[in-house]
Order: structure tokens, then C-alpha cells, then sequence
């Protein structure tokens, strides 16, 4: 019988890339209105098996039914005709347009020769409406959050009428606010009959939006469990394959002397006439890890910059180790004993056609123990490379060989933080180290980091996570458009409290001071 209990079924779907099965009999079954959480490390195949039902690559082998008949889907476009929509972790949204623009492109709405935009508009309201989607359509994607942004991918689904809802890691980049906000919108298009498959390695979010649950590991599928019937810790054992510590195991910090000193920095804004950071002033000793913690678009990203030298301040002093590098370029600032994990791992962090041992010795690759009279020496460079793959557990198709882009974003970050920490630095400055990765590899993570600050190294962390920001920061300096506008103990302030100085909604008038 064609009409089953399943909308979409994705059976023994098997695809191989070169060196790697990136899923190896995998089936998904969907149901008509719920939502279907699909859980996995990094690397564990999930963005893969979702990109062959939205038809961005085609299995080596299995098929995949609609309503229990066989559909071919050979490009987006298949998809789309099938009712098939995808919100992309970074999404594809064309910055220069407005908000309507980008709903209805590819599909514009005609009146002979002439672009006819008054229904298309009309039926955009009434769909933000109905879901709660607020968002203004002549607003231009540019100015706009990324939460909005994201809205105006779930709305171009809506206006194509997309019954089958693909959000890949739809939270990774939004504030605890917008989260919030996105879980309540799809539950109400559950609620209207949509079918939702979410892609996460949160499982907070899963406990609390998700019918049900697949998880995959290594490519493999493992099961599939309904979620009223288990925990956050049962999830997170049949994604890693042991058992995790949520907790992260540190001692009380036991801080020294100090290694950065900020002294009024001001940087200016590219977006608007406002200076991006204004007037900040503060320090980090070895032996703490300081947070900046703050929604995202608060400055952390141009302050970042001005402290590792990729832009430059307009006023203020950057003291290290005692030495004015206010005017040092990047290459100074990392001889000089500054490590940096950069917030835009493929802009910033790697280059992405380079094979992973030339990424790790990007920033060393002229001194004595991997070059000689101007040759590198490839022996070292692989060896080198082999060591820190083994320590960080990075895995890729090939090995030390494998290009960088062809990594999951997971195995590149843990890439550049292993290069960052081998260089031994006396400051290390890791901008969201964890973004996209899952339970295991922060676990790991948070543990190096407490690692280099019981080494008596200064470690400075820029977070939006919530939790991270709580369990591992010794000190926390919120950033409100800018600004400092407290600094907390993790040890005795609440995360409502912090929610609030982060929205703006509380300053302490003390650090105004720079105490």
C-alpha cells in the first residue's frame, strides 16, 4: 500500500567518498508532523545523509520514498518539487537583497512582462503570521540578525510550500534568546502538519523539541529512540560510545603575574558609524581563563582582531608580557608567545585547499626543525603532523595528507586548536573554540584548555555558549555593544543574571572603571 505511516523513508542509504564511508547503511524514517531529531558527532555523517534527501549528492547505493513510493532526487530542484525544504548551517541568502527579495527568488511571481510583488508580499505576512515568524520583508539581509536571517530561510521553505523541513544545526548560531524563539516556531509548524528532520549535537534542544531521535556514529546508524523514553546522558553514550562528563574538572584558579594588559582599545566598526569597541580596558594573568562572554555582534569579533593584529585600533595600548605590541603585525604577535583559535575557522583558521600537515606548521614552517637552506623538510612536517592527529584525535579520509576542506568543520576545528596549543604560547586566545562540535570533542577541548591554564599559561575565551561560559571561565567580562559592562564570578552568579547583562538590560558601574 503506497500511503504509510512514514512521509519520507531513507533506507540503507550507503556514500562513499574517497578513503571515507560517510554513511554505511543508514535508514531514516520520518513520520507526518513530528519532529525528528538526527544526532551525531562531527563526522558522523549527518550533513551528508541530509544533503542526499535535499539532493546535493546521490547515494552510492539505497533508495529513498515519499509516502512509500520510490522518488529519484537528483538536485535541489527535484527536492523542491517534492516538498522537500533546507535551512543550511550557513545559510544561502543573497545579502544585498531585501527580505522578500530573497523569499521569492528563483521564483518570482509574474503579471505578463512585469515582477509582480504585491501577492507574493501578502502571502509572506500572512505566513509570519501564522507561525510567528516575525520579521520585516523590506528589510535588507545585511542589516539584519542572524536569528532574522534564519527566519527568511524558514519562510522562503513556507512560500515554496515545503511539507518536509530539513534544519541543519539551526542553533549553532543563535543567541539563548533566539534559540528559544526558533524551538517555539517549530512546534507550531509540527503542530500545522509539517514534517521536521533537525540536525543537532545539542541535547538539550533535543530533549525539549524532538519526538524522536536517530543517531548515527562513524557513518553507521545506531537507533532510533523515542524521546520521551530517554536522557541526555543515554543520547549522548549512543553518540560517542561512552559515557561523557558534563561537568568540566577544574580546581580553583591560582593566577600570577600578568601577560595581557588592554588599555582603553577602541576599534571602529565596518558595518556602522559607531565604534565597534569602545574604550575597553582589562587584563589576563597566567593561571585564568578569562571569558568574554556576549550575544554575537557585541564587538568581540573587531576586538579579537585588533588583539591578534587583524585590524587595527584607532586608539588604546595592547601590553604582553610587559612589551608594547599596540603596532606588531600577526606574524610578531605569534613569535612573540600569542596563540589564536579564530571564530572563522576556514577564513581565519586554515587554508582550506592545503593538506592538513601543511595546515598544522602554517605558522612555523621556516624554523630549523622543518626547514633546511630553504627546502621543507616533508619527513618532519608528516611525522609532526602524524603526532598531533594521534593526541587530538583528528580524523580525515587520509590522514596527514587529507585536504582541509574535505574535513567535517568538527575535525578541522580540533586541526587548528592542536596546532595552536603545540606552539606552546604564553597567551592563547581561543574564540569559540567549540562552535559546532559535539559532546566528546568539547569534553576534550574544555580539558585542554584547563590544561593550559593549570600550566600557568593566560588563556582568554570568547564565548556565546551559556554553559561553556559557566563551567569554564575562571572570570567572566560580559560585552554590550562594545562595551565592558560587568565582570562576573561563574562561581556565584546565575545565568539569568548573566542572560541580562549580555541583553543589556544590567551594567555594573564599577567596570565601567576598568576596576
Amino acid at each position: 500500500m503506497a500511503n504509510s505511516e512514514y512521509i519520507i523513508e531513507m533506507l540503507n542509504i550507503t556514500k562513499e567518498f574517497p578513503g571515507i564511508k560517510a554513511n554505511d547503511n543508514v535508514t531514516l524514517q520520518l513520520r507526518k508532523g513530528e519532529i525528528h531529531a538526527l544526532l551525531g558527532e562531527n563526522g558522523a555523517g549527518k550533513s551528508t545523509l541530509m544533503s542526499i534527501l535535499f539532493g546535493l549528492y546521490q547515494p552510492t547505493s539505497g533508495i529513498i520514498k515519499k509516502n512509500g513510493q520510490e522518488v529519484k532526487i537528483n538536485n535541489p530542484n527535484d527536492a523542491n518539487a517534492l516538498n522537500i525544504g533546507m535551512v543550511h548551517q550557513h545559510f544561502k541568502l543573497v545579502e544585498c537583497f531585501t527580505v522578500l527579495d530573497n523569499i521569492i527568488l528563483g521564483i518570482e511571481p509574474t503579471k505578463g512582462l512585469f515582477l509582480s510583488k504585491k501577492g507574493a508580499r501578502e502571502k509572506v505576512v500572512a505566513l509570519s503570521d501564522k507561525y510567528g515568524l516575525k520579521v520585516n520583508p523590506d528589510a535588507l539581509i545585511s542589516d539584519i540578525t542572524v536569528g532574522m536571517q534564519q527566519r527568511t530561510e524558514i519562510l522562503k521553505m513556507l512560500y515554496r510550500d515545503n511539507e518536509i523541513l530539513i534544519f541543519d544545526e539551526p542553533t549553532a548560531v543563535l543567541t539563548p534568546q533566539e534559540i528559544e524563539e526558533l524551538i517555539r516556531i517549530m512546534k507550531n509548524l509540527a503542530k500545522e502538519g509539517k514534517s521536521i528532520l533537525f540536525i543537532t549535537h545539542k541535547l538539550n534542544e533535543i530533549m525539549e523539541v524532538a519526538d524522536r531521535c536517530t543517531i548515527l556514529r562513524k557513518g553507521k546508524y545506531i537507533g532510533t529512540v523515542d524521546i520521551r523514553d530517554t536522557t541526555k546522558e543515554a543520547l549522548s553514550k549512543m553518540m560517542v560510545g561512552r559515557n561523557v562528563n558534563f561537568k568540566v574538572d577544574k580546581k580553583p584558579a591560582k593566577p600570577t603575574e600578568t601577560v595581557l594588559q588592554i588599555e582603553h582599545m577602541t576599534v571602529p566598526s565596518k558595518l556602522h558609524k559607531n565604534n565597534a569597541v569602545r574604550d575597553v580596558s582589562f587584563q589576563v594573568r597566567r593561571g585564568e581563563i578569562v571569558c568574554i562572554a556576549g550575544i554575537d555582534g557585541n564587538g568581540q569579533t573587531e576586538f579579537v582582531h585588533a588583539l591578534t593584529g587583524l585590524e587595527k585600533m584607532t586608539s588604546g595600548k595592547i601590553l604582553f608580557n610587559g612589551q608594547d605590541i599596540s603596532k606588531a603585525s600577526i606574524r610578531e604577535r605569534s613569535k612573540s608567545g600569542m596563540s589564536h583559535i579564530p571564530e572563522d575557522r576556514h577564513k581565519h583558521g586554515l587554508v582550506l585547499d592545503y593538506t592538513l600537515e601543511q595546515n598544522m606548521v602554517l605558522q612555523r614552517y621556516w624554523q630549523p626543525e622543518f626547514q633546511q637552506a630553504g627546502f621543507i623538510k616533508q619527513g618532519a612536517v608528516r611525522e609532526y603532523a602524524q603526532g598531533l592527529i594521534a593526541q587530538y584525535d583528528v580524523r580525515s579520509g587520509q590522514g596527514p595528507i587529507t585536504i582541509a576542506r574535505s574535513m567535517s568543520g568538527g575535525n578541522q576545528q580540533k586541526a587548528i586548536i592542536a596546532r595552536e596549543i603545540d606552539k606552546n604560547p604564553d597567551l592563547l586566545v581561543a574564540v569559540q573554540p567549540t562552535r559546532g562540535l559535539d559532546v566528546g570533542a568539547i569534553e576534550y577541548i574544555h580539558s585542554q584548555l584547563v590544561a593550559q591554564r593549570d600550566k600557568g599559561k593566560a588563556v582568554l575565551l570568547v564565548s556565546l555558549e551559556l554553559d561553556e561560559v559557566m563551567n569554564v571561565s575562571d572570570r567572566i567580562l560580559v560585552m554590550y555593544e562594545g562595551e565592558i559592562v560587568g565582570e562576573l564570578d561563574p562561581k556565584t552568579v546565575s545565568v539569568e543574571e548573566l542572560g541580562l547583562y549580555m541583553a543589556g538590560a544590567k551594567r555594573d558601574n564599577r567596570s565601567a572603571e576598568g576596576k
